[in-house]
């Protein structure tokens, strides 16, 4: 096809010609937004010669009505040749003679290198829906040291028959983890991706567990890459990798840290197969790192047109309409379970990817793990640890105690590497004071210095984290650890033994930096979380491939994104009924909103006996609209109180069943549902209604209605209360 064709052209010509692209943060007119209606287009027509002149800035262009993704029943199918047709006539119009990229499928739309004049021309179009200046974006994920013990295993079946899609840094495929493998069961049935490479990829880099590739980056500029990036599919971030290896890595893979055995492992999973779309890119300086969002549209393009069954986006953005998003729309469209994250900036922006089409995902601390440190004598302290085997009695010394000759106190206090004495600290547990680098790095520079075990302590109030360390560490509170150091200072040849406890369930909480949803949204946000912090994952870079703990809410989405293949590969259900089980089956976590948490954890794969659906053309007939209140979205969001919200629930069961209601939560609402109970035959939809009153103006509140089936099924259904 001509598109692909051009996909495979870009690659060419990017080797030959390097080219920057804008970095703008510009936000055009939000009423422009809801006249649009978009689709995903695939691969971009890169530029001509290059100009030794300034290039005007890179901007993306998007016009009204779909593309060829959409099964609008109102007009039918759209037609490439006429989308392009369109494109041209714009172009001409508003004087522009080359464009950067094209899209087709997903977006009817285009990039390009635009003038102030040629932006207010076509802003000025009543054919063009949205311009909006290329900007950059943050990856969602970091990754820390993957110690000894930190391996934990995972299922051996799942996700076969399924595509999940990566919209990503690219992929490492020397990872065991994307090896083709004889358990990968039956093949995708509808696939039409193709291996496109580069630098370092050739065709033969696809198999029949990596079965898709691309990759885009005019918007972020080739001449902006790092000197060691590979202009190719290939991986050199470790982003994508570790986004991959969770969601759909090999089963039963052995796991070797600092060349020791650790276990085995295996994605969510693990039969699945995985087709990366490279549009994200290391830059000289880290903290540049980015995806450019005419890249990214471009891989949401031509993922939509090979039609993956799953597409997972690890990848900030704002929380505001805009080209991604309405390129999602055309991706939901197609029926594909889009899975993106919220984002890690919860003190500076809502939650991204607010749209109702996009499960969007937060990140959730699992059960804090504990341990103790008991002191001969004197105070038991609980800790979040990971201990593996007890340590003790033995000396206890402080940090400071055993600082190294010519060492600064105040490094030894935080047992920076170097800063203490192997002969003082030796065979001893050193309190170490928390800040200044990094926790796991505190226990490496106390078991370099020969000491067996580690006390952190923190110096103020915050969180204790269960980190994995090099040797057993149990990280106290502030009060803990003064009642040692008081209990330390009256006996200075003090010892303490450090043990495994008890872990505390009840601390499972949304981690704080997972972006909240915006109260004045008509669209509960995020619509779920799960375990991002301290995910054990593939990651790849200059060292080769290997071994982190990845974390943050790019290590929930791949998690969620695992656990969707898991349901596409099991049941023939639509994509909408995909993300209906997967927001009402997750587990409210106790004392937080659901602007924080949404339908709440998301643990396992569900197994839902009713399910919210909604029709692929009521996205967009929504938008045009101006309003979500009338989508039959499986979470409820009301402004002001006094309202009255309707949903259909159908029977995803073989059998008859009776499903009874109830609302929960609500402190400072009355909440009442009617009918109160519904009987359904396989197949039928039932329709309730969601009563809201009794709070100010000004009161906020949230809770869920529960539907439990006589067989044992329970849907819960978030719903947030909030000002008007």
């Amino acid at each position: 096809m001509g598109r692909r064709t051009a996909v495979a052209a870009e690659g060419e010509a990017v080797r030959g010609r390097r080219r920057a692209g804008g970095r703008h943060t510009g936000v055009p007119g939000i009423a422009l937004l809801l006249a649009l209606t978009a689709s995903p287009g695939v691969a971009g027509t890169p530029a001509a010669a290059a100009d030794p002149r300034p290039l005007p800035d890179l901007h993306l262009v998007t016009l009204t009505g779909p593309g060829t993704s959409a099964d609008d029943d109102r007009a039918g199918a759209a037609d490439e040749a006429a989308l392009l047709a369109r494109q041209d006539a714009v172009l001409a119009a508003a004087g522009i003679g080359e464009v950067t990229y094209r899209w087709t499928t997903a977006l009817n739309g285009f990039a390009a290198h635009l003038t102030p004049e040629q932006v207010d021309r076509l802003e000025a179009d009543p054919s063009v829906a949205l311009v909006e200046p290329n900007s950059v974006v943050t990856m969602a994920g970091s990754t820390s040291r993957a110690p000894l013990g930190a391996v934990g295993t995972g299922p051996h079946r799942g996700g076969a028959g399924t595509v999940i899609g990566f919209v990503d840094s690219g992929l490492d495929p020397d990872s065991p983890l994307f090896a083709e493998v004889p358990r990968l069961g039956r093949a995708p049935r509808d696939f039409a991706g193709e291996c496109v490479g580069g630098d370092d990829w050739g065709p033969e880099t696809c198999d029949r567990k990596l079965v898709g590739s691309g990759w885009w980056v005019h918007g972020f500029g080739a001449d902006r890459v790092r000197a060691t990036e590979s202009l190719s599919p290939r991986d050199q971030v470790g982003h994508g990798t570790a986004v991959a290896s969770i969601a759909a890595g090999n089963s039963g893979v052995s796991v070797r840290v600092a060349g020791r055995d650790a276990g085995v492992y295996s994605g969510l999973a693990p039969q699945a197969r995985i087709a990366t779309y490279k549009s994200c890119w290391a830059a000289p300086d880290p903290a540049d790192d980015g995806c450019a969002t005419a890249d990214v549209v471009s891989a949401i393009d031509r993922a939509t047109a090979d039609g993956v069954d799953v597409l997972s986006l690890a990848i900030a953005g704002p929380d505001r309409l805009d080209t991604v998003e309405l390129a999602l729309l055309g991706a939901a469209e197609s029926d594909v379970v889009v899975v993106a994250a919220a984002g890690n900036a919860a003190d500076t922006a809502y939650a991204a990817h607010g749209s109702p089409w996009v499960t969007t995902v937060g990140s959730a601390q699992g059960p804090t793990r504990r341990g103790v440190v008991s002191a001969a004598g004197g105070p038991r302290l609980l800790g979040a640890s990971r201990i593996r085997h007890d340590v003790g009695p033995v000396r206890v010394l402080r940090a400071t105690d055993v600082a190294a000759r010519g060492a600064r106190l105040a490094d030894a206090a935080q047992c920076r590497p170097g800063s203490l004495d192997a002969q003082r600290a030796a065979g001893a547990v050193v309190v170490c004071r928390r800040g200044g680098i990094g926790r796991v790095d505190k226990s490496t520079a106390v078991e370099q210095a020969d000491g067996v075990g580690m006390v952190l302590a923190n110096v103020r109030r915050g969180a204790v984290h269960d980190d994995f360390h090099s040797i057993p560490t149990v990280h106290v509170s502030a009060t803990a650890a003064r009642q040692l150091l008081r209990w330390m200072r009256t006996h200075p040849r003090g010892r303490v033994r450090l043990a495994a406890a008890r872990p505390d369930h009840a601390a499972r909480r949304t981690v704080a930096t997972s972006a909240a949803g915006d109260p004045r949204a008509g669209v509960l946000k995020p619509d779920v979380v799960a375990r991002g912090q301290g995910v054990l994952a593939a990651t790849t870079g200059p060292a080769g491939v290997g071994w982190s703990l990845f974390s943050g809410t790019s290590a929930a989405t791949a998690r969620v994104a695992g656990l969707a293949a898991v349901l596409r590969g099991q049941h023939r259900w639509p994509a909408s009924v995909v993300r209906s089980a997967l927001v009402t089956g997750a587990v409210p976590l106790r004392g937080e909103s659901t602007l924080r948490q949404g339908g709440g954890e998301l643990r396992s794969v569900p197994r839902p006996r009713l399910a919210l659906d909604v029709r692929p053309s009521s996205w967009r007939r929504a938008l045009e609209a101006g309003s979500w209140r009338d989508l039959n979205t499986p979470s409820l969001v009301f402004r002001g109180t006094g309202r009255t919200l309707t949903r259909r629930v159908t029977n995803l069961g073989s059998r008859a069943e009776y499903f009874s209601v109830s609302a929960q939560g609500f402190p400072r609402t009355s909440v009442r549902v009617t009918p109160l109970a519904l009987r359904l035959r396989p197949g039928q939809t039932g329709t309730f209604r969601v009563h809201a009153a009794g709070a100010g103006p000004l009161a906020t509140d949230s809770g869920w209605v529960v539907w439990r089936g006589a067989r044992g099924s329970v849907l819960r259904i978030p719903v947030a209360l909030t000002r008007r």
